[in-house]
């Protein structure tokens, strides 16, 4: 969904994924936003923003919009007014699709150019799944994303794996619903990131005791590039490794984590590059990195 939010002649956008997990459809976004409209015409800022809608992705399209806005009105690049300086291309993963191991690996030879890659598995064909991939790709690293899918029993496995020693974490591996019923404290494999279980400030303590290792930050999650900054920086005071996730989405949505990719140490930001037709100056995908945005498209 996109939000274009106009100040005369000057438009800043944002891109949203509702997403159903979260119980999240294109309706109740609109409505969301619809209910703040009279605050954002007359001129809301991104703090007062934090606290007149809740984290989602109603709140990160507006608050993306807002940022997006700033920058053109000013005529300041985002990284100006952050003080960050603008980041060199960095290695992103590129998500192969949960499939036979036969077709997982075809794909993995597709995907040639990026040196990391997201494998979606099942609890059913797991290491049929990785075997088939690390065959034809023995020098990639990968992430492991059951969504979900698997018992504490399964992670002690993949960490005893032939090919563990590839693998850069494994994202959420238990379902939300039991991941406080299992503590990893003695689990000496790939780090364990948290996706599904990590919203915000208030899960970290909690998932450091269970033995997470690594958090998955999104911006549809979190509610937006405000919120994704604090997060990054309280996520490293509690000593997590931090992952930069998307959605399926254009490039805009992509964008305002493309811009802080220095702040990450995992970068899964293959939105745009999954999609056959991306927005207008798109982010350019080359040689497994993903560049910065264009002004034109976002900051």
């Amino acid at each position: 969904m996109l939000v274009e939010i106009l100040d005369g002649q000057v438009i800043g956008r944002g891109e949203c994924r509702p997403y159903s997990r979260y119980n999240e459809t294109a309706q109740s976004v609109i409505e969301q936003i619809e209910h703040i409209r009279r605050e954002i015409e007359s001129g809301l800022s991104v703090k007062e923003l934090q606290k007149l809608l809740p984290a989602g992705a109603a709140r990160n399209a507006v608050d993306c919009a807002l940022w997006d806005l700033r920058c053109k009105t000013e005529g300041r690049s985002v990284w100006d007014i952050i003080g960050q300086v603008k980041p060199a291309p960095k290695d992103t993963a590129f998500t192969l699709s949960c499939d036979t191991p036969s077709a997982m690996a075809k794909a993995a030879v597709q995907a040639s150019m990026f040196n990391i890659l997201k494998l979606k598995v099942d609890a059913q064909r797991i290491t049929e799944q990785i075997e088939a991939v690390a065959k034809v790709r023995p020098k990639s690293r990968f992430i492991i994303d059951a969504n979900e899918d698997l018992k504490a029993a399964d992670v002690y496995t993949l960490a005893a794996h032939v090919n563990a020693p590839q693998i850069a974490l494994i994202e959420q591996p238990l379902h939300d619903n039991i991941v406080r019923n299992h503590s990893f404290h003695d689990y000496t494999g790939p780090p364990l990131c948290a996706d599904e279980s990590f919203h915000g400030i208030e899960n970290l303590e909690p998932l450091k005791a269970l033995g997470y290792k690594a958090v998955n930050i999104k911006l549809d999650k979190c509610g937006g590039f405000t919120a994704a900054m604090h997060l990054i920086s309280e996520a490293k005071k509690h000593g997590f490794m931090t992952m930069s996730g998307c959605m399926l989405s254009t490039s805009l949505s992509v964008a305002p984590m493309a811009v802080i990719m220095d702040m990450f140490d995992i970068i899964d930001l293959d939105g745009g590059a999954l999609l056959e037709r991306d927005r207008a100056y798109g982010l350019k995908y080359e040689k497994g990195k993903v560049h910065p945005p264009l002004a034109n498209l976002w900051g």
